[in-house]
């Protein structure tokens, strides 16, 4: 039997290299012969698992992080210099920041702006920017203003960092932007379809993830609908309701208004640059994986969108995640023949995070020897 092992991260616990080989070694334990292919969707680990496919360089620039200490990030090159692929989580990601500093009010995306601008110095004719799992909820402002926006009050002066200085947002001149802007192609891989506004807009859905309380949430939601309006007025560019907007606590729609940017799948565009469908070929199961699996899971991340190509290649998926959560049943119409959480009757979550993968690798060998067993999962 051949198992195509291709998850994701599990957020604050596993790299998806790490993930891969937990559940290989799984896998291994039922008889299967297996491939490991790490994922990622636009968010952390992104430039990892692209850059041996299309053999970057890789680049090391110091940036300003989240909260303005400085940290190094990284972004790749190709040998002919005409292609640059980096990550904002490197720069301005939820990881950079212990648990108890984190601020959704305050954090930036300055670094990730930096990092753009750094790879632009280098001449390539594209950018691939992945956005994901990041710190901030400034709607791009701190990246626009690394990149020589000026984003400023009623008295002429410049905006304070994060979605806090928004709300001071008098005008945007964009005159003394960077001049490689507009020159070279910028594709922006999100790891989510959420709008920057709304229900699904990035402060309803994700500040409750980078710290944000609920009077939070609502001075965030406020703040960006400002930004939105200002952008409009001063750019022409309505960013409101572009599907994968809200990414990245607004980055997404930012980096339209911004950087002239065209917003696309990540996943989609990771498994296309590994070549999914030939991998696809040569399985007879799929095993995918993530920490939390839920409704927000159907809407772009990485090992959904495998489910989907695996069903419509004919083979099996099944998903082993830290915890499922509402909206995870939705997935076994969509592509997923199987959901294995760690976290059940007899595994609590704190046990589940202290040994991941112990776990991985019982629910792989579990869902392999079931298939072989049962012709499914």
């Amino acid at each position: 039997m051949r198992v195509l092992v291709a998850p994701a991260s599990l957020k604050e616990s596993l790299s998806a290299a790490e993930a891969a080989r937990a559940l290989a070694e799984g896998a291994r334990c039922a008889g299967a012969e297996t491939v490991e292919l790490p994922l990622a969707d636009g968010g952390r680990g992104t430039l990892e698992c692209i850059a041996p496919a299309m053999g970057l360089l890789i680049r090391e620039v110091q940036v300003t992080g989240p909260l303005g200490w400085p940290v190094t990030a990284t972004f790749g090159l190709s040998p002919d210099c005409r292609t640059a692929v980096m990550e904002m989580a490197s720069a301005s990601g939820l990881a950079l920041v212990p648990p108890g500093q984190r601020d959704a009010m305050r954090a930036t995306t300055r670094g990730t702006g930096e990092l753009v601008r750094a790879a632009l110095e280098a001449g390539p004719a594209r950018i691939y920017l992945g956005i994901g799992d990041s710190a901030t909820s400034d709607g791009g402002a701190g990246a626009a203003q690394a990149l020589g926006f000026r984003l400023l009050d009623s008295g002429g002066k410049d905006i304070g960092p994060g979605a806090a200085g928004l709300a001071r947002l008098a005008q945007i001149d964009p005159h003394a932007r960077h001049p490689r802007l507009g020159q070279a192609e910028i594709l922006v891989a999100c790891d989510v379809d959420n709008p920057l506004l709304g229900r699904r807009g990035a402060a309803r859905v994700f500040g409750p993830q980078k710290g944000a309380g609920p009077n939070e949430v609502r001075q965030i939601q406020e703040n960006l609908a400002h930004l939105a309006e200002v952008i409009e007025r001063d750019l022409g560019i309505d960013v409101r309701t572009i599907p994968g907007g809200g990414a990245a606590g607004g980055l997404g729609a930012g980096a339209v208004a911004f950087l002239g940017a065209r917003l696309m799948s990540g996943a989609e565009w990771v498994l296309g640059a590994l070549e999914i469908e030939r991998r696809l070929a040569q399985a007879d199961l799929v095993l995918t994986a993530e920490g939390r699996f839920d409704a927000q899971s159907l809407g772009g991340k990485a090992p959904m969108t495998l489910a989907r190509r695996a069903r419509a290649a004919g083979i099996p998926c099944a998903v082993i995640c830290g915890s499922a959560g509402p909206g995870s049943e939705a997935a076994l119409s969509e592509g997923v023949s199987a959901i294995f959480p760690l976290v059940r009757e007899n595994v609590t979550l704190s046990e589940a995070m202290a040994r991941p993968k112990e776990l991985l690798a019982g629910r792989a060998e579990e869902a392999v020897r079931r298939f072989a067993r049962c012709g499914s999962v």
